[in-house]
């Protein structure tokens, strides 16, 4: 190829419509072609990343390899393309008016006014060319967060359209638009993707291809008439009809053609046709399971499906790796107690206590671990869900009344959970934390070991607090073991219960490596003994 091809993908009508399946699938489609594909997203608020926002603002945080705080966006571009992303990959608005101010208060701009345009337009479009200037793809898609129309998105679509006109063939807009089908007169309406596309033409930018969200079939009519008012051929009016599950849309979006729509367009060898054999493997153990699994998710954001992304994707990965499927039951933590937790989770195989952060929920997080411990149900706690269960042995087990995270209690008598040395000093909220990729040695013998079948594994993080060591011998007397430990800080990583059929609690984050073709090997086998049970 003679230069990176770069896709941008709008939306327009209403939000929340899929420009991030979207963008994923026309990328898997595009890589099981043979192309090298890497996306992109631009959020549009004054955040500098999301890792300040609370999960009912904007979901749940992503964390790369790399230790950067994302959008839940880019985890479903790791699932579906099985290719780590990076700082790169995510950039908001307030990253773009950072780096400005930046350059101004050491005077790279010579004096001149800042404004928006040129010079916010010039470093979104330089943050956009980044990866592209790698040399390491072909194709670069990048979703633009928000909907046409948006005020915090303007800028990012005045930068479209000047890469458009700088790029020429090499660029391509896709629009995604809403089709809502009206009860009362049994039809489709096509009027409102007709304003979303007329305001992208008022900001400069005609889209190339248009993909329609619908709950019902695009008739021929439909996509003429789209055709005729848009300024696109028919065969670029796109269905994206909804369907039982997000791994179904490649293969929707392959049968509308819309990766050789795509190619056509960007003067791209077809190449060969996708190759999607071991995708269409997953749909139909997906579809067709063996086996059923009940697990109880305990978390005080279950109310927001999207704050557990991740979690609730990785389950579904190791239950299609252990041929069953996995009913997910979201247990809100905070009026959990004594009285009503037998209640709530007897008919559970295994138990997940989630990861968050602060006091609330946190007594019943306690309450679901202790239950699942004395019950001899498997569990998994991730980072805060793994805290709990070191919290929950510390007062049950080891009788250290008041045992608690000085996160929650800073004056407990018995801090089993404290702020790691060098957050200490830390006053900024946001990027501080512990983040990212580190390596961890697991104990030969333990679930974990059997699991990943290897002792050296390196895990995403992202956390303030941890294991304190000066308890670590207390807790092994008493049969709870740290089995995996940071070979640099000898952080315990991973705590166990050997004398329990699976008890595991991790400090690290798995869920954000689990892919549709990779499923994380600690789901995996949290998964196998949920199915014993």
């Amino acid at each position: 190829m003679n230069s990176t091809k770069y896709i941008f993908v709008t939306g327009g009508v209403t939000s929340s419509l899929g420009k991030g399946i979207i963008s994923a699938s026309l990328a898997k489609l595009l890589q099981a072609r043979g192309y090298n594909v890497t996306i992109q997203k631009f959020d549009p608020y004054i955040n500098v990343d999301p890792g300040t926002l609370n999960p009912y603002e904007h979901g749940e945080c992503f964390v790369t390899d790399d230790g950067a705080e994302t959008d839940l966006d880019l985890g479903h571009y790791e699932r579906f393309l099985n290719v780590p992303t990076s700082q790169a990959n995510n950039v908001t608005t307030g990253r773009i008016y950072q780096s400005v101010i930046n350059k101004e208060r050491k005077g790279d701009y010579l004096g001149k006014t800042v404004q928006i345009i040129p010079h916010i337009t010039d470093e979104i479009k330089r943050r956009m060319k980044l990866l592209g200037k790698t040399g390491e793809f072909d194709v670069i898609i990048t979703e633009i967060g928000g909907t046409i129309g948006d005020i915090e998105s303007l800028p990012y679509i005045e930068t479209v359209r000047q890469l458009k006109w700088e790029l020429g063939q090499d660029a391509l807009v896709i629009h995604l638009t809403l089709v809502p089908f009206l009860a009362a007169a049994g039809e489709l309406k096509t009027k409102p993707t007709q304003h979303s596309v007329k305001m992208m033409l008022e900001n400069g930018v005609q889209p190339d291809v248009l993909v329609l969200r619908t709950e019902h079939p695009l008739s021929d009519e439909i996509r003429k008439k789209v055709a005729l008012f848009c300024n696109v051929k028919p065969t670029s009016v796109i269905e994206s009809i909804d369907v039982p599950t997000i791994y179904d849309v490649p293969i929707k979006m392959c049968e509308e053609k819309l990766d050789e729509t795509v190619l056509e367009k960007l003067n791209l060898p077809l190449k060969n046709k996708p190759e999607l054999s071991a995708w269409k493997k997953f749909l139909s153990t997906l579809k067709n399971p063996k086996y059923e699994v009940n697990i109880a998710l305990v978390g005080k954001y279950v109310e927001l499906h999207d704050a557990y992304k991740s979690i609730s994707e990785s389950l579904l990965h190791a239950g299609v790796a252990n041929k069953a499927k996995v009913n997910i039951h979201w247990i809100h933590s905070e009026p959990l107690n004594d009285k009503n937790i037998e209640e709530k989770l007897k008919n559970m195989n295994g138990v997940l206590v989630a990861p968050g952060f602060g006091h609330r929920g946190i007594e019943g997080k306690l309450t679901a671990v202790k239950y699942a411990r004395e019950n001899n149900i498997p569990f998994l706690g991730i980072c805060l869900g793994m805290q709990c269960a070191v919290i929950e042995f510390a007062r049950n087990v080891l009788n250290l009344e008041g045992a608690h995270s000085t996160e929650m209690s800073r004056r407990t008598p018995f801090p089993v959970i404290d702020l790691m040395e060098e957050q200490k000093d830390v006053l900024d909220m946001g990027g501080t934390m512990r983040l990212g990729s580190y390596p961890c040695r697991l104990r030969e013998g333990s679930n974990a070991s059997k699991a990943y079948k290897s002792l050296d594994i390196k895990e995403r993080h992202r956390h303030r607090y941890e294991f304190n060591n000066k308890f670590l011998k207390d807790f092994e007397n008493a049969g709870m073991i740290g089995t995996g430990v940071n070979p640099n800080t000898s952080l315990i990583e991973i705590v166990e219960i050997p004398s329990h059929k699976w008890f595991v609690g991790v400090q690290f984050h798995p869920e954000y490596k689990s892919t549709v073709l990779n499923p994380h090997p600690i789901f995996v086998e949290f998964i196998n003994a949920s199915l014993k049970k």
